[in-house]
Formats: C-alpha cells, structure tokens, sequence
C-alpha cells in the first residue's frame, strides 16, 4: 500500500551529522504547527519550543560547557581539553536546533506524565514534518539538558522539563533499511 504519511514515519531516521541547507522560515512555520497539534488533552499547550540558528548555537555551546565544568567540579573533576572542545560544538552538529521543554498546567484531569506525553508527540510531530519537507533530523537530550544552567538559559522552571533538541538540516547519508520488527515481541490481541 502507498501511503505517504506512513512512508514518512517508516523511512524517518535519525541522522547525527547535518548541513545546511536548513528549513526556510516558511517552512519552519510548518513544522511549529505540526507541533502545536500534538494530541493535548483539554488543549492546555503544556509545551514551549525555542529555535536556535547561526551564533546562538555557538552560545548554547558554552552554556553546555558552563553545566558540564559545574558537574565535574562538583565531583572534584576537571574537564579536558578534548572534552571541552566536543562539549562546545555539540550544538554545531546542524545549522538549526530546535528545543523543545514542558510548561506543565495544573488541571485536575490531565496529569502531568500526560502533559509530558503531549510534548513527546509534539516532538515527534517535529521530526515527521522535517522528513516530509525532504529535511533531516534527530532529537537529543543527554545529560546536560536539564542542568540548572541550561534550563535558566532557556527559562524553564525547576519543575519543568527539557525534553529534547532536535537538529535539524539537510544529509546525504544514505540510511540502510530497517530490519523488519516481529510485532508478536510487542503487542498482543485480545478479541
């Protein structure tokens, strides 16, 4: 069957190293709407995204490094040199970011682990719009993502959560396929 929705979802892979080019404004439009129509229980937008381009990668870099020299003081550790150089150009591994956290609503009917599922599909919808726009992409987080310094450069409160970066840009890598999956491991049927 051909379907272009799940071709997309099928043949999505997540891609480490990318270039330029990068979505256009216009498309970035859509790819942001694509996330705000994220399946959200009473519609409370638990989520806020942030798009970082150009110098404000570089920045992010040394907030990284800000949180990781931090974590490694508080062990009474220092980093190295090869170590801070790889911290700094995390960000630079695509020539757009987009970052994604919760901004939790109190509601008495939709939990919170529901309003962080809602920006887990939100991401996900991040990353199916990128690959239906002909783009590539992949969502980290790591260690660092919710750090007391990265999450004040971004202004999330302490009882929210960073929940991803997605890099975004172009790739010529050429992804095997995937092996076929036996859903008998994972699902079950009950009539």
């Amino acid at each position: 069957m051909n379907n272009p929705v799940l071709d997309t979802i099928n043949h999505r892979r997540s891609i480490g190293k990318l270039s330029l080019p990068m979505p256009s404004k216009d498309e970035l439009q859509l790819v942001l709407n694509a996330a705000l129509n994220a399946p959200d229980h009473k519609q409370l937008k638990p989520w806020q995204f942030w798009v970082l381009t150009g110098q404000s990668l570089v920045d992010l870099g040394e907030v990284l490094l800000q949180a990781a020299q931090a974590e490694a003081m508080a062990k009474g550790e220092t980093l190295d040199e090869a170590t801070t150089k790889k911290i700094l150009n995390m960000p630079l591994r695509a020539p757009m970011m987009i970052v994604l956290a919760t901004d939790f609503k109190h509601h008495e009917k939709v939990p919170e682990f529901e309003q962080l599922l809602s920006a887990g599909a939100a991401a996900q919808n991040i990353l199916l719009a990128l690959e239906s726009l002909g783009y590539k992409s992949v969502w980290r987080t790591g260690p660092l993502c919710n750090t007391p310094q990265v999450k004040a450069y971004f202004g999330i409160s302490k009882d929210n959560t960073l929940c991803g970066m997605i890099y975004a840009g172009s790739s010529d890598v050429a992804m095997p396929e995937r092996e076929p999956i036996d859903l008998g491991q994972f699902v079950q049927y009950f009539e």
